[in-house]
This record gives structure tokens, sequence and C-alpha cells, in this order.
């Protein structure tokens, strides 16, 4: 049995006509009543009575129909559904992105773009650092990921350079620095003041320029407290532990009991990127990636 013959039955169950079912159908005559006796055959039963006055559904042929029927909406159903995911307008992204980029700018705007445009794609995010989302990107576990990216990304990612970032100086607001008129200061000034930082393990290479840098300027961080985030990080400037180097995406959500400086002598670019695996066959990736260019040209 193949799909033409059930086509061939609804025409001619509906129509009660072999004549109006070829018209409707584009297929001759002879080759529909071929068709019908080859599926009544297959069947063991007649499909219809046949009379001078033309044809009539047996009683089989009345249920073999209303089957046959659910079955080719069914089938037009799975069809659709089929084709949206192929052209990625249903379907499943999964992105990572640094919690500090998602403040505000880029990131909300794209999502925003993305949804309107793609209502019915569920869209998966996760914050996580950025050797995290290289890791998941390269296991699959995301389709992508909005990182800062230091040095070469690992082989078979791509990257979408977005926007440039620099960092800035989180100082608890009970140290008094007023900062009045004053929105830059010089980092050297801070020399022996307590700091808050990230482990280096949860990223060496930043971790590295970001020290390196300091000590070309004859400042050694007097590190006090570590913690695996920024916004942890500026809790603990918050409760006065420390100040912090930090990027300046936070300036989008700062919190109240910390005070932020732009540096004079320090300056250590961090290149937001989108990453990619250059090997994705998710079409919704496709269309993301789109929308995603689309939002940084209207910035």
């Amino acid at each position: 049995m193949e799909l033409r013959h059930l086509r061939y039955f609804l025409a001619v169950a509906e129509c009660q006509s072999v004549r109006l079912a070829s018209e409707r159908l584009h297929v001759t005559q002879p080759a529909i009543s071929r068709q019908i006796q080859d599926l009544e055959g297959e069947l063991g039963f007649l499909l219809f009575e046949r009379s001078p006055r033309g044809l009539k559904l047996t009683t089989a042929g009345h249920g073999y129909r209303q089957d046959v029927r659910r079955i080719m909406v069914s089938l037009e159903h799975a069809t659709k559904a089929a084709k949206a995911l192929a052209c990625g307008s249903t379907g499943l992204i999964r992105l990572g992105y640094v919690e500090n980029a998602g403040w505000d700018g880029l990131l909300p705007r794209t999502f925003k773009n993305f949804r309107a445009e793609l209502p019915d794609v569920t869209m998966q995010l996760t914050t996580l650092n950025s050797p995290e989302q290289l890791l998941a990107i390269e296991a699959g576990t995301l389709d992508g990921g909005f990182i800062y990216q230091y040095g070469a990304v690992p082989p078979g990612l791509e990257t979408l350079p977005l926007l440039d970032y620099d960092v800035v100086l989180a100082v608890p607001r009970s140290w008094g620095m007023d900062n009045g008129s004053r929105t830059n200061i010089d980092i050297i000034g801070m020399l022996g003041r307590p700091f808050v930082m990230f482990p280096r393990a949860i990223y060496p290479a930043y971790y590295d320029k970001l020290i390196e840098a300091c000590q070309r300027l004859g400042l050694s961080l007097n590190i006090v407290n570590e913690a695996n985030s920024e916004a942890t990080i500026l809790s603990l400037v918050c409760s006065g532990i420390g100040a912090a180097i930090v990027n300046a995406a936070n300036l989008g959500r700062p919190p109240a009991q910390v005070q932020f400086f732009g540096l004079n002598d320090l300056s250590i670019p961090m290149p937001l990127v989108f990453a990619y695996s250059r090997e994705s066959t998710n079409p919704v990736l496709q269309r993301f990636i789109p929308i995603l260019r689309a939002t940084l040209s209207d910035a």
C-alpha cells in the first residue's frame, strides 16, 4: 500500500465519482480506477458499490474513509511540524552568557528581537563563565554562548565579535571615596588596600593578564578574599571586604553600596564575542545569528 492509494481513495469517496476525482487530482480515470482496485485487492474487501449511477461507499468503506482522513490530517500536521523544525521556526536553542553581559544593551535586545521573530522557538538561557561555556559548546550541551575572549578558542568553534568592554574599579561606599566630580582615578593609589578577586582557575588567561598589568605599574594586589563570580565579588565589595577590578559591563546594574571609578593607568580590554560550533546542525542557530548581527548593527 502506498500513500497515493489513500489519496485516490479519499478523492473518489468525497467526489463519489472517478471522473470528478480525476479532475481534482489531475490523474487519468483509468489510473485512479486501477489504484482503487489494487487497494481493495490488498485490503480484501470492497470499498465501493459500483452501479450505472456511479460509486457508493460500502459500510466498510465509510469506516475506512474516517480512519484514512484522520491519518492524512496527522500526516499533514507532521509534515508542517517537520518543515518548521527544518527551517528553524520552531525547535530549541540553548545559549550561555556571562551574567554581567546581560544587564543591559545588546543581549537583552537580541533576546527580545529573537522572541518577536521566532515566538515558537524555545530559548534556553544559562549563565556560565566563559571557559565553562566553551566546554559546553564543545560538548554539544550549548548551541552557542556570549563569552569574553582571550586568545584562540578551541578548534571547531567560530566567534562573532560584538563589543569591547574595559575594567573599572569597584570600591565600598563605606570607604568614603566620594567621587564627586571625579570619575577616574589611578589604580596605583590603591596600593596596600584589600582586594577581592576570583580564583585563577576560573579564567587563567584573564587572571594572568590582569595581574601582569598591575605588576607593570608596581601594584601587587592585596587579595584578601576570592569568589567565583563577579556578582559575588561585588556583594563582598558592598560588605566593605575590599575593592575589586571588574568588568565595566557591571555598570548596567550598579549595587547600591558600591562606587565605580574608571582607571587612568590600567586598561584590560574585554572583547565580548558570540561563540558557536561551525559544525552545528541546529537550524535555529542559523536563524539566531542573523538576528544577533542585525541587533548589533542597529545599536
